[in-house]
This record gives structure tokens, sequence and C-alpha cells, in this order.
């Protein structure tokens, strides 16, 4: 009896520990770009306050699924990263804390506007053009023109030979649908979609999945944020970047407190750090491209150069609210996806 009381005690004991701990310790992260980048943000902020942190990595659209599934019971406690348009609607869904960072005022009008416009529940921590890449290498055993517009994907030289990922995953490629709408108009942005799907290999989950299957030579040309498509090339694949004439969307990078975040104080130093200039100058070690929110951040060398790329006017309040976001993927899912069925 008293070994059994003993045992019990000991039990009672550690499992108070465990909660003081993570209360004081814990971290669940949910990362959105790519892993390099969520394993250097996570080592760096742990080796700097000692706070231990859970991270997983999935994308932007698979991210939101997630937030909103575990609403009633929320488990995650920042969302960092991936494009601002699925971070909006969690926004307005009222699945993110409300947070001004004192930090705020560090950052270009373009972050600080997105914060405005989520009421703070979401703010900017980079941006990433719309583009596409492709390998030089298959396009001339392919003997094709160099694509240069997004109309010149139509070309039946690229019959199985574009990846592309799936809107309903991947915020990359809901940006590029919300794109085409604003540059043609909904009907034909989707008649340019349908077109478009015969010269598409796959649907990939992961955004930044085209543009590493065009680096391996499994299809010519990848659809992506412009800063991906550098990744590969940094890295020695035969990739060009492409931004496309006719103009292109952009993303606001984001990050948001998940509403009723277990360890919300926790949450709120990790969402000021990630927004320091001497962060977010670190993105390069990762061969993460894309320009920073801080003004005084260093951008890497290799992003690429927003003055010259021809960018739409990008409406992020219409395309991140929730009712625009269904309503596309569920016309994407009648009209393209059922293509690919």
């Amino acid at each position: 009896m008293r070994n059994r009381l003993t045992l019990a005690a000991l039990a009672a004991f550690a499992i108070a520990a465990d909660a003081r701990g993570a209360a004081a310790e814990d971290l669940t992260l949910y990362c959105s770009p790519q892993i390099e980048w969520c394993d250097l943000m996570v080592e760096a902020f742990t080796r700097e306050t000692g706070i231990t942190v859970a991270m997983t990595r999935k994308s932007s659209g698979e991210t939101f699924a997630q937030i909103k599934a575990e609403a009633s019971n929320p488990r995650g406690d920042v969302w960092w990263g991936g494009t601002g348009d699925p971070h909006l609607a969690a926004a307005e869904e009222g699945l993110t804390e409300e947070y001004r960072s004192p930090m705020l005022a560090e950052l270009h009008p373009w972050a600080q506007k997105q914060a405005e416009q989520s009421g703070y529940r979401t703010v900017g921590i980079y941006a990433g053009a719309l583009g596409f890449g492709y390998n030089a290498e298959m396009l001339a055993q392919a003997g094709a023109d160099a694509p240069a517009c997004w109309a010149d994907l139509l070309n039946p030289a690229f019959k199985g030979e574009i990846s592309v990922a799936n809107p309903n995953s991947s915020g990359t490629s809901y940006t590029m649908l919300a794109t085409m709408v604003q540059l043609m108009g909904e009907d034909a942005a989707f008649d340019y979609l349908k077109a478009l799907h015969p010269n598409i290999a796959q649907y990939t989950k992961s955004g930044s999945a085209p543009i590493k299957d065009a680096a391996r030579g499994e299809v010519t040309v990848g659809i992506v944020f412009q800063h991906d498509a550098v990744t590969q090339r940094v890295e020695g694949f035969p990739i060009v970047t492409v931004a496309p004439c006719e103009g292109t969307g952009y993303e606001i990078g984001s990050m948001s407190i998940v509403k009723g975040a277990p360890n919300l104080e926790n949450a709120k130093k990790f969402y000021d750090f990630a927004l320091r200039a001497d962060i977010q100058s670190r993105a390069a070690e990762a061969k993460a491209y894309q320009v920073p929110s801080n003004m005084g951040a260093t951008a890497p060398e290799e992003a690429p150069d927003f003055s010259t790329i021809k960018l739409i006017d990008y409406d992020f309040a219409t395309f991140g609210s929730s009712e625009t976001r269904a309503r596309l993927l569920a016309r994407w899912d009648s009209e393209i996806g059922a293509l690919a069925n």
C-alpha cells in the first residue's frame, strides 16, 4: 500500500511539473514556408529564449484547414509564413488573436496594411511575386520557345510539361487563381485554366513542389513564387525565373497567433522575434529569397527585384475573404479539378 501511495504521489508530482514546464517553456508552431527556413527559425528562437518549440510544416491551405478543425480545442500557438490570403480568411472567421506588436512601426507599409486590414489578427512578414520557372536544358531538348508570358504556357509544346499546385492545399496556387481572375476577369480566367489543363502534368499539394519537379527534369515548367525558382537556381539547377509579361500577383507572407493559443505569452514572444530586422535578415541562410517586411532587414542579393516586375494591384481584402475564397475554390474543383479525375 505504501509503495502504491508513493508511486501515485510521484506520478502526481511529475504531472504537475510537466504542466508547469509546458506553461513556461513550450510553443507549438505551424510553419508554412520551406522546411529549411522553419528549422532555422525554431533553432534561433530556442537558442535565444530557451523555449522549446514543437513545429509542424504544412502548406498554407492545409494549415488553415487544420486551425479551423481545431477551433473548439486549439492546439497551435503561432502560424508563421505562407500566403496572406488564408491568414486574412482566418482572421475574418475569428480563428486568430488580435495582437499589436511593438515591432509594427519598423515594418514596410504593405506589412502594416496587412495588419490593419485584419484587425491586427495577422501581419506581413515577407513579400513574394508570382511567376514561373523553366528548366533551360529541358526546353532546349523540346526545341520550344522560352515562355515569357502567361499566354505562352498554352503552347502545345508544353503538353504534360507544366507542374502547378492545387489551390485547395496551396497558398501559392490560390494566389495564381486570384491573380488570373484579377488579370482577365473570372470567366476568362477559368477559360484560361481549362486551356492550360492539357499541359499540366500534375496538381501538387505543396506550392513549391512544381519548381522542384522542373529542377529534377520531371517537367519543363513550374508555376511558383519567383523566389522559389531562385532557390533552385542557387542550388545549381538550370532554372530560369520568369516574371510574366502581362503582369502578376504577389503574396504578403503572414504570421498569426491562433485564437485560444495554449501558450499565448510565448506566442507573442515568437511574434515579436520573427518581426525583428536581424532575424528576418537571416532568411538567406535557409535559401529563402523573399523580400523581408522589416524596413531595417537586409534582403538577400538573389531576391527578385520588385521594381522590375509588372505587379497588379492585388486585392487582398477581396481575395482574402472567406466567401470569395470558398466560392473560387468550389468553382476550381468543379471546372478544373474535375478534369484531373
